[in-house]
């Protein structure tokens, strides 16, 4: 008679494959960040009636937005979502390894994006542009800033969750954790692309 015996990675691994989506904690999540769209399509709006109650050239001399760095820094912010979610199946997989990895990854990405818009900023402010200076301005630097925000929001998040799958045994719990933690990933990169594009391309 044999008796089959199980190591306790290969039971992690069948716990974090019974989770069951979308859990509690997720839709949680999910409707949080309908309540943040909300949010940032005011915000949208707000650069819309800007735009429309505008005298001439849009944006205003002397600005000049900085194309050959916005689509660089915009590509790896895209990119970061599929790194993003190869962490997420690697979670899923009990993969804890995996997560860091594709995490850390995304982590970087996500930090050439935060230093590329400070970069323009400090490119626009020296160039005239500011906060104060136009109607432009306010809205640029307010639609992008609160965008900036949240993707630093959601480093720190992910700068969380390595530590804390560094520090103790990975759990269903830490999985679920790395799904919320895709899900505002996401998001964020969404609304970015609306900015993107109405920013850069709409006229």
């Amino acid at each position: 008679m044999t008796t089959a015996v199980g190591t306790p990675g290969s039971a992690i691994t069948q716990r974090v494959h019974s989770l069951n989506r979308p859990n509690m904690v997720s839709v949680g999540t999910i409707i949080w960040l309908s309540s943040e769209l909300m949010f940032f399509a005011g915000l949208f709006a707000m650069y819309f009636v800007a735009r429309a109650q505008a005298n001439g050239a849009w944006p205003p001399e002397p600005t000049e937005l900085n194309l050959a760095l916005a689509v660089p820094v915009t590509t790896v912010l895209i990119l970061s979502s599929f790194t993003c979610q190869m962490g997420v199946f690697a979670a899923e997989r009990g993969d804890v390894f995996g997560l860091r990895r594709w995490y850390t990854i995304t982590l970087i990405m996500g930090t050439f994006f935060v230093l590329g818009q400070a970069y323009e900023y400090y490119h626009l402010a020296n160039h005239g542009t500011t906060i104060a200076g136009s109607s432009y301005g306010s809205v640029f630097y307010i639609t992008t800033g609160f965008h900036g925000l949240h993707v630093i929001g959601g480093l720190i998040a992910f700068v969380f969750l390595l530590i804390r799958t560094k520090l103790s045994k990975f759990t269903p719990a830490q999985a679920t954790a790395a799904i919320v933690v895709s899900y505002y990933w996401h998001f964020v990169d969404i609304v970015w692309i609306g900015l993107f594009a109405t920013i850069y391309f709409v006229k």
